[in-house]
């Protein structure tokens, strides 16, 4: 799915997207001397859509931080072909240390979930994790697609949605587990992406994230959801859409009519 090919143009949809699929980033923090410091780090993001990074204690950019929280974080679509070509987005805001036990185990579970190599230190001693306060982004997307947007325009509000937010770990273990064909499908047929071992990586009150190998895909959910009913009805909702783009047959349970196979799909 691309922002680009949308008859209108949406900047903050852009930096969503941006946003939720990056990988890697360039992280650009201020020397002590005050010269700007930029450092290749990897990125996933947590429920509102906020990046959320895991730093050592003793690297450079960690050491600017303690001294000036202002950063910029420049992430892009990683196009193949003319680089320039894809979509950027400069963010700019504060970066604070995760604190708080709820607040460091999501951290590390959807960071982890998007860097499954990055398990065997997450726990060292002297390293955590870190959270950007965003307060714009600077997109370029094209020629004559550039824009400022507030970060009020792309952040995901999360305001009553903490049913669905409970929810998101058994759901997506769930998906994993028992409804890997559906997410394939999800990636395929909705996303036009290339079919491969997709998983599910995190769900949120507008969206879930996919992950085969090093590719990160958004599936967008087209409503704002805040149940755990919601999440359910959902996904149920697009792989029933995407089934019927691909062509491929509801599944069906042992006595199920034709009008309960949409009912326990893909839960």
């Amino acid at each position: 799915m691309n922002d680009m090919n949308a008859s209108a143009f949406d900047a903050a949809a852009t930096v969503k997207r941006l946003l939720r699929e990056a990988r890697t980033g360039a992280l650009a923090s201020l020397d002590r001397d005050g010269w700007p410091y930029a450092s290749l780090v990897q990125v996933a993001s947590l429920h509102d859509g906020a990046p959320v990074l895991l730093l050592s204690q003793l690297a450079r950019h960690t050491r600017n931080i303690a001294g000036d929280r202002r950063v910029s974080l420049l992430v892009d679509e990683r196009r193949e072909g003319d680089e320039l070509q894809g979509s950027r987005a400069s963010l700019k805001g504060h970066i604070f240390r995760v604190d708080g036990e709820a607040e460091i185990a999501t951290a590390r579970r959807r960071f982890l979930a998007r860097h499954a190599d990055s398990a065997g230190f997450a726990d060292f001693k002297d390293f955590a994790f870190y959270r950007v306060e965003l307060e714009s982004a600077h997109l370029v997307a094209g020629f004559g697609r550039i824009a400022e947007v507030p970060a009020a325009d792309f952040l995901t509000d999360l305001s009553g949605a903490e049913e669905a937010l409970a929810s998101e770990e058994g759901a997506i273990a769930h998906m994993n587990e028992d409804h890997a064909d559906a997410i394939g499908l999800y990636a395929t047929a909705l996303l036009g992406a290339a079919a491969g071992d997709w998983r599910m990586t995190g769900i949120d009150p507008e969206g879930c994230d996919l992950l085969c190998g090093h590719e990160a895909r958004r599936l967008p959910f087209g409503r704002r959801i805040t149940g755990a009913h919601d999440v359910h009805r959902v996904l149920v909702e697009l792989a029933v859409k995407a089934r019927e783009i691909a062509g491929v047959p509801a599944r069906r349970r042992d006595g199920d009519t034709p009008a309960d196979e949409h009912r326990h799909d893909p839960h």
